[in-house]
C-alpha cells in the first residue's frame, strides 16, 4: 500500500493567531498560493479514491471534511479548547460558544483570528492556564467541582450510566500535563540570544514558566532526563515536586491554588523583567566571545530553573503544614519567655452552598436532634 501521510500548512497572516487541539482546522485553502499555502500533491486525489471527497471541483475540497469530520468529541474536547483561548485575547469570541459546547457544528470558527491587542509571552502563558472561567463550560461551577471549586476532573474523558454517554470537559490547562512550553523566537537578536523556551512542568495553571535559552549547552538538574521517572519520585525533580504542590491543592483548590498563584507570578514577573538585561549583557559578550556569552546564558538558564524548584520545595512544606487534615493554621507571636505557642486555628469546612446540596440530598440524615429529656441538662 501507500506509504506516507496528506497534509496541508497555511501561513498566518502578520498581527493573527491560530490555535489547534488535536484536531484538524485547515478547511479550503488555496491551490496556487505557495508563499502562503504548501501542501501534499496527493491531498485532493487520495481523498477522491478513497471516497472522502466527491465533489466536483478541487477548489471546494476541505481538508477536515475529507480526513477529519467533525463529530460532538471533537467540538467539546477540542475545537472548544482553541476557542477558550481566542476569547482570551479576541472580545469578539462569545458568538462561537454554541460551536465550542457542540451545538451548532456549521457556526465553524475561523482558522485564525486578529488579538485585541499585540500579545505578549505572559498572555500566552495565561491563555495556557484557562479552565473555560467565565463560560457555561466554567469547571468550578458544576458538581464535580466539589465543595472547594476544584476545575479538574479524573479521567477516563467519557463515561456511561444506564448505556448513557455522558463526558467530562477537556479544558487548556489539566491535571495530566507532563511539561508545557511558550516558545519564543526574536529574529532581531542573534541565534544564540533569540530564542527562549520558557519550560513548565505539571499542570499549566500552577506551573512557572521558566527561561531556558536556546544556546544552552547544559539543563537545569530540576529538568535533567532520568532524574526520577513516573514509578520513580524523586526530592529534586521539579516534576514530582510540581505534582506534590499541586496535588494537595486539589485538596482545597479555592484556599491553596491562590497562594500558589501568587508565588508563581512573582517568580514569572521577575523572569520576565530579567530578560532585557540578559539578553543586552550576553549580545556584548558575543561580540567578544561566543563561548562565555553562551556560558552565560546556560549558567542563567540553569540557575533560575534550580531557584524554581528551590521556591516550590519551600511552598509544598509552607502549603502542607498550613492545610493539612482540613484545618487552616497560622504563625501566633510567641510570647516572651514562652518556647512554644499553638498556632491559630481555622476551621472553615465546606461552604453555605455544599452543605446546601448535602442537606438537599440527605435530608434530615445529618440533622442534630435533641434526646428526650435533653433540654433540662447541663
Amino acid at each position: 500500500g501507500n506509504k506516507g501521510a496528506v497534509w496541508v500548512a497555511r501561513r498566518i497572516p502578520d498581527g493573527y493567531i491560530s490555535g489547534h487541539a488535536n484536531q484538524a482546522r485547515i478547511r479550503q485553502f488555496p491551490l496556487d498560493d505557495p508563499d502562503n499555502c504548501l501542501y501534499s500533491e496527493d491531498i485532493i486525489s487520495l481523498a477522491r479514491e478513497k471516497g472522502y471527497y466527491t465533489g466536483k471541483k478541487d477548489k471546494n475540497f476541505s481538508f477536515t471534511d475529507a480526513y477529519a469530520p467533525l463529530d460532538y468529541g471533537a467540538l467539546r474536547f477540542c475545537e472548544a479548547r482553541v476557542w477558550a483561548g481566542f476569547r482570551k485575547v479576541n472580545s469578539k469570541m462569545n458568538k462561537y460558544e454554541d460551536y465550542a459546547i457542540g451545538d451548532n457544528a456549521k457556526n465553524v470558527m475561523p482558522l485564525w483570528i486578529k488579538p485585541d491587542k499585540k500579545v505578549t509571552v505572559q498572555d500566552v502563558m495565561d491563555l495556557m492556564r484557562d479552565h473555560f472561567e467565565g463560560t457555561t463550560l466554567d469547571m468550578t461551577k458544576d458538581i464535580g467541582a466539589g465543595p472547594f471549586n476544584n476545575p479538574y476532573r479524573w479521567r477516563p474523558l467519557t463515561w456511561e450510566v444506564d448505556s448513557v454517554a455522558y463526558c467530562n470537559e477537556r479544558a487548556i490547562t489539566t491535571q495530566q500535563t507532563g511539561f508545557s512550553f511558550v516558545a519564543q523566537s526574536r529574529s532581531w537578536l542573534p541565534n544564540e540570544i533569540g530564542g527562549i523556551l520558557w519550560f513548565g512542568v505539571d499542570d499549566a495553571s500552577s506551573t512557572v514558566y521558566t527561561p531556558m535559552y536556546s544556546s544552552i549547552t547544559e539543563v537545569p538538574q530540576a529538568f535533567a532526563v532520568g532524574n526520577g521517572s513516573m514509578m520513580e519520585f524523586s526530592n529534586d525533580a521539579a516534576f514530582w515536586v510540581f505534582n506534590q504542590v499541586s496535588n494537595l491543592a486539589y485538596t482545597r483548590y479555592n484556599a491553596i491554588h491562590p497562594e500558589i498563584e501568587k508565588l508563581q507570578q512573582e517568580l514569572e514577573n521577575r523572569y520576565v523583567a530579567y530578560t532585557g538585561a540578559m539578553d543586552l549583557a550576553a549580545a556584548d559578550l558575543l561580540k567578544k566571545d561566543k563561548k562565555l556569552a553562551i556560558d552565560l546564558l546556560t549558567e542563567y538558564s540553569v540557575n533560575q530553573g534550580n531557584n524554581t524548584l528551590k521556591k516550590w520545595q519551600e511552598l509544598y512544606t509552607y502549603l502542607f503544614t498550613k492545610y493539612m487534615d482540613g484545618n487552616v493554621k497560622t504563625l501566633k507571636q510567641i510570647p516572651e519567655n514562652y518556647k512554644y505557642v499553638t498556632p491559630n486555628i481555622k476551621q472553615p469546612g465546606y461552604g453555605a452552598n455544599w452543605y446546601q446540596k448535602t442537606i438537599k440530598e440527605t435530608g434530615d440524615h445529618f440533622k442534630m436532634r435533641k434526646l428526650e429529656g435533653e433540654e433540662g441538662h447541663h
